[in-house]
């Protein structure tokens, strides 16, 4: 190690020693380098390989690093959905003695994809809409917690399947700011300016033919508008309600609930006649239904995920006639009785292609199919067995998704 260099890290892995920095990141060679896809960006980043596991570093000024590695952290605090920081590396000097910029080391979020990799595989303009949906999610999720973004993007984002949607991750807060509560303003800039970077990004797509031509991409991107304040809405609008239908305060909490958010609290009031009441609820976080298949099962899993494991729970309560035991026990024998069993009748060649809960509820979706087609219950058996041949054969590796020569040359990089 260089007298110079500096490492800041919580937990230092030796093994970041070992990389070459005193060489300017745009010209590592291969030998450490993997071959992931890579977004759009200001500044050269490149994935590296690091003790069996693969990290992204991005090469910028010392004071903008550690501001970076000192947002994440705060994020990952608070349970925000973001690439996880592992270190400043500051102090690097070339092979002259001339300084280099600093670097800022993230792990790689398994199972996890750039817009473009989507893209590269669906091609379809529903698929930039389900993008937009999970961007909402995570924008509203950050805005609650104080966090200003100041450059949303997609290319900004890592996205996760789940059951069927996607989930959002923050990968770059180069440009964020955490406050006790944002503005309105500092609100409806983050959404014009996750417009107008959809919209040039979609246009990008159609550039590269991987989106239609036929395709507006201006209503696309107009749609984080009506997403966002959809969401916005409802998790922090006020209800008036009959005072005769008090089942409506339930019924705000459940939808809630539903959209992944817990509430804390509720402020009612009433009018002065008594006959209405208002209603605002304080939303204290999402991840509503993780949280809870967290608590029952210990699996860490996207937030449609855990709500289509805890479908299935329910249902094989009802079924084993448990409903009157308790959760926790029900749970712990679904593990090992229905979940465990389902995702090791996958070929273990095939198993890893997915991630385990959202194989699981592929596995669901495609028992189900069947049995409408063939108009009789499939076991879980021959549905994996028929999954496996006819789909995840056809798979990529999502796990750590590697780029082929073809799509590396397609990718776009302003390095």
């Amino acid at each position: 190690m260089p007298d110079s260099l500096t490492i800041t890290a919580a937990t230092l892995d030796p093994a970041l020693l070992d990389l070459p920095w005193s060489i300017p990141l745009e010209e590592w060679p291969d030998s450490v380098l993997a071959p992931l896809p890579r977004g759009i960006s200001r500044h050269v980043v490149r994935f590296a390989k690091l003790s069996g596991q693969i990290v992204a570093i991005k090469e910028i000024s010392r004071e903008v690093a550690q501001r970076e590695y000192d947002l994440l952290r705060s994020l990952d605090k608070m349970d925000v959905p973001s690439v996880e920081p592992l270190a400043v590396i500051s102090g690097r000097k070339d092979a002259n003695g001339e300084e280099l910029n600093a670097a800022l080391a993230t792990k790689h979020l398994q199972y996890s994809l750039p817009y473009r990799a989507v893209f590269s595989q669906h091609m379809r303009p529903e698929t930039a809409a389900r993008l937009i949906d999970a961007l909402a999610v995570l924008m509203v999720r950050l805005h609650l917690l104080g966090f200003y973004w100041g450059d949303v993007s997609l290319s900004n984002t890592l996205f996760r399947r789940d059951a069927g949607a996607f989930a959002a991750h923050l990968v770059d807060a180069e440009t964020g700011e955490l406050h006790e509560v944002l503005t309105r303003g500092q609100r409806e800039y983050d959404i014009d300016l996750a417009r107008t970077n959809i919209i040039g990004e979609l246009m990008d797509l159609q550039a590269g033919g991987m989106l239609s031509e036929d395709e507006d991409v201006i209503a696309i991107g107009n749609l984080i508008h009506e997403r966002y304040h959809d969401l916005w809405n409802e998790v922090t609008g006020e209800s008036v309600i009959r005072s005769a239908e008090r089942w409506r305060v339930s019924e705000r909490i459940e939808r809630l609930n539903d959209l992944g958010f817990e509430v804390d609290e509720l402020s009612i009031t009433t009018d002065d006649d008594g006959t209405h009441v208002r209603l605002r609820p304080k939303v204290v976080d999402a991840g509503h239904f993780h949280r809870q298949i967290m608590r029952l099962t210990g699996l860490d899993v996207e937030e449609n995920q855990a709500r289509r494991m805890l479908n299935d729970l329910d249902q094989y309560r009802a079924m084993t006639n448990q409903v009157d035991e308790p959760i926790e026990l029900v749970a712990h024998e679904w593990l090992a009785t229905i979940y465990t069993p389902t995702i090791q009748m996958v070929p273990k060649e095939m198993r890893a292609r997915l991630a385990g809960p959202e194989l699981f509820h592929e596995i669901l979706e495609h028992r189900w199919f069947m049995s409408q087609r063939l108009k009789r219950d499939v076991p879980t058996w021959e549905a994996v067995k028929d999954y496996a041949e006819h789909y995840l054969a056809s798979r990529r590796d999502e796990r750590v998704f590697m780029a082929t020569t073809q799509e590396l040359s397609a990718i776009v990089t302003e390095d």
